[in-house]
């Protein structure tokens, strides 16, 4: 588990603007559950690259055809500040754009992030809509081989940041609560197909007297429905939580209790069958990392915590 840092200086940084380059052409929408039509994108390469020509070495491991397209389509589901958010200047902002930026600046290509529901992200992954997904998707063995419903066809992951999950309240926390096990007989809002519906579905095993789980599409919707009385806590990824303590409501509106919960990593997905494309971004990660930018960009977002010190592949159990 994560030590907890102070409350203002775990995000002090947290809403500051993504990237240059990382801007939203289209209206925020969801995409449907083939991995068909997304109503946005964005780019967020460094720079306006033509062919490439200025990655280098590895732009040369690129796939042939990400090379003749010079960019990379990004599927994500950009509602989950810090990690990728639309900003009030409607461009995407967060810690995922700021890496895909990072990413396209080594390898001479820009990486284009469309907007699409986090349980569909996967099919629209292996049906060709997107290239690879970057939506502070957890990492796990169930993802890898397909078998978790939202990973039809499976994926592989290059693994660059790492965090679990928290609980989400009230500011006054009026319920008590202190740990999952505090969760007996409330109501819990989670999101649909991430690793925060599934705390809330093994707290409710432990349970003698059974949790409402309120599950939403949306992540935000979860932070609505905590806001507005109908959920009692949320479960949301703990960089998520800890940005709606600090700016929700101007910080007096949330607040997170207990320890952060099974912290995992996250991992940028790529389909089984393009590991030319997965062993290029794992180069261009470890090379962010070593020339000092993937530290910049975390503490950017006040973010260093979650850093890891080497792009693997596949580190989810």
């Amino acid at each position: 588990m994560t030590a907890r840092l102070s409350r203002r200086s775990r995000l002090a940084a947290a809403g500051s603007l993504a990237a240059a380059g990382v801007l939203l052409l289209g209206a925020c929408g969801d995409q449907t559950d083939d991995g068909g039509d997304t109503d946005s994108a964005a780019s967020s390469g460094g720079s306006e690259s033509e062919g490439g020509s200025e990655g280098g070495e590895l732009f040369d491991l690129l796939p042939a055809d990400i090379q003749e397209a010079g960019e990379v389509k990004v599927g994500s589901d950009i509602a989950y500040a810090p990690i990728e958010f639309i900003d009030e200047n409607d461009e995407i902002a967060g810690i995922d754009p700021d890496i895909g930026a990072a990413l396209g600046e080594v390898l001479g290509v820009d990486f284009v992030f469309e907007n699409g529901t986090f349980d569909g992200l996967i099919l629209g992954l292996n049906n060709g809509r997107h290239d690879v997904i970057m939506s502070a998707m957890t990492d796990t063995a169930e993802r890898q081989q397909g078998i978790s419903e939202d990973a039809e066809g499976g994926a592989d992951f290059v693994n660059y940041f790492q965090a679990g999950s928290a609980i989400l309240v009230p500011a006054d926390n009026p319920e008590g609560i202190e740990s999952v096990a505090d969760l007996c007989g409330l109501s819990v809002a989670a999101q649909q197909g991430t690793a925060n519906e599934t705390v809330v579905e093994e707290a409710q095993a432990d349970c003698d007297e059974p949790i409402d789980p309120i599950i939403n599409e949306v992540d935000s919707d979860s932070i609505t429905a905590l806001q507005n009385g109908r959920a009692d806590a949320v479960i949301t990824d703990y960089p998520v939580a800890l940005y709606n303590e600090l700016n929700a409501g101007g910080g007096d509106l949330f607040t997170v209790v207990g320890e952060q919960i099974d912290a995992a990593p996250y991992g940028i997905a790529v389909a089984k069958d393009n590991p030319e494309l997965r062993d290029a971004i794992q180069a261009a990660l470890q090379e962010i990392i070593d020339n000092g930018t993937y530290a910049e960009i975390l503490a950017e977002w006040s973010a260093e915590a979650g850093a890891v010190e080497e792009a693997t592949i596949n580190a989810g159990e």
